[in-house]
């Protein structure tokens, strides 16, 4: 018997300003005294609201109660995504501060028990829960998410497939969850691991262009899998709605200074590879097995990881790997205004990243996480430490 095949859905792009940028910061709501994740969205955005507004239009709830995503708007530079971010979650946390709550970022929190957790009065959320259970329920993790602007659908499946090579530098570079329910997971990144549980999240499909990206959605929607394109959470995506790629596989961030660097190098890199495609280049769709590899080595190992940089196995670390990016795409930072955020990525690099941090701390309080989440809130209000285990030569688990 020969099935036909499925139509097409046709998925309009929007498409947007070449290299224009937008963030989306998940943080997370914390009692001041417990330093538990404690509920306290609804309360929060409802008198953040604008008044005559449905709801504020940089400031959303999330899965859970106990957390709000601040968005930029459509930003040129990544100093203006920075300043759009601070502007919004200044009014966050004067609201926060007047219920004892404390704002903090990382891609998990060191010791909630995501059972205790309230999940948003959205329907949005309670179908989500209701269709994937356990899945949905235990979602206590936290990212940021950059959108970076691409003229044409055409181009946005080619820039997507280059960038999964680049996975394992963004999620080292992130890696800010060793720790949950209380314990050493042994990862860099336990959220990582965590998403790639829901059946839509993970490392994307290879597609050969935008025809067969619209032939796979018609195929998940056709047979209930998902009901938009918004369910399929990839690490690196499409978003067909603000005409962007948009890259997902960064653990939540504790700092601006962190943000300001991840989103530079995504800026950069989506703009050197749009440049490619306008000059006739073929960009490169690495194997899927080295992406594989190569993800599971930076959860586990974060900036101490070696990766796979070619199908005969050669390895590299990544630290190094990630250095030679960011030389790279100097010239590229330049022309967009972006040189001193990248500049941040060394800085990362230097100090240690989050996961590494938190478990500095941890190791100096006898493995007590509460001085974790103080040194979690104190970084969000102060910017990237001067020192770290990595600067101060400090063993780092």
């Amino acid at each position: 018997m020969i099935v036909p095949r499925l139509p097409p859905v046709e998925i309009p792009f929007r498409s947007s300003e070449r290299a224009s940028l937008g963030v989306e910061w998940e943080l997370q709501l914390v009692d001041r005294e417990t330093r538990e994740l404690s509920a306290g969205a609804v309360e929060i955005l409802e008198q953040i609201r604008p008044e005559g507004a449905e709801e504020h239009p940089k400031a959303k709830h999330e899965l859970l109660q106990s957390t709000i995503e601040i968005i930029t708007g459509i930003c040129t530079t990544v100093a203006e995504a920075k300043a759009d971010l601070a502007g919004t979650l200044a009014e966050v946390v004067g609201a926060a501060d007047e219920r004892g709550l404390g704002l903090l970022c990382a891609g998990t929190h060191p010791f909630t028990d995501w059972q205790t957790q309230q999940i948003s009065p959205k329907e949005r959320y309670l179908q989500l829960v209701e269709r994937m259970q356990w899945l949905a329920r235990r979602l206590q993790i936290f990212g940021v998410h950059v959108h970076v602007g691409v003229r044409a659908p055409e181009k946005a499946i080619p820039i997507v497939n280059a960038l999964t090579q680049y996975v394992p530098h963004f999620l080292a570079l992130s890696a800010s969850s060793p720790f949950w329910k209380g314990a050493d997971t042994g990862l860099a990144s336990a959220r990582s691991k965590i998403f790639e549980s829901m059946p839509t999240a993970g490392l994307p499909y290879q597609l050969s262009g935008w025809d067969e990206f619209e032939t796979y959605m018609a195929t998940l929607i056709s047979t209930n899998a998902i009901e938009s394109v918004r369910e399929v959470w990839w690490d690196i995506r499409p978003h067909p709605g603000f005409g962007t790629v948009e890259l997902r596989i960064c653990d939540g961030l504790p700092t601006l200074d962190e943000i300001g660097a991840v989103a530079a190098l995504s800026q950069c890199l989506v703009e050197q590879f749009d440049g490619q495609l306008d000059r006739g280049y073929v960009l490169p769709t690495p194997s899927g097995w080295v992406l594989r590899e190569n993800k599971w080595r930076a959860a586990r190992y974060g900036l101490d990881a070696d990766i796979v940089v070619d199908e005969k196995g050669t390895v590299r670390p990544v630290r190094q790997a990630i250095l030679d990016v960011v030389e790279d795409l100097g010239p590229t930072a330049r022309r967009l205004g972006c040189a001193a955020e990248l500049a941040d990525v060394e800085r990362v690099l230097a100090v240690g990243a989050s996961y590494q941090r938190q478990r500095a701390v941890a190791a100096a309080h006898d493995g007590d996480l509460r001085p974790v989440v103080d040194s979690l809130l104190d970084e969000l209000r102060d910017g990237l430490p001067a020192d770290g285990p990595a600067a101060s030569g400090t063993p780092i688990p």
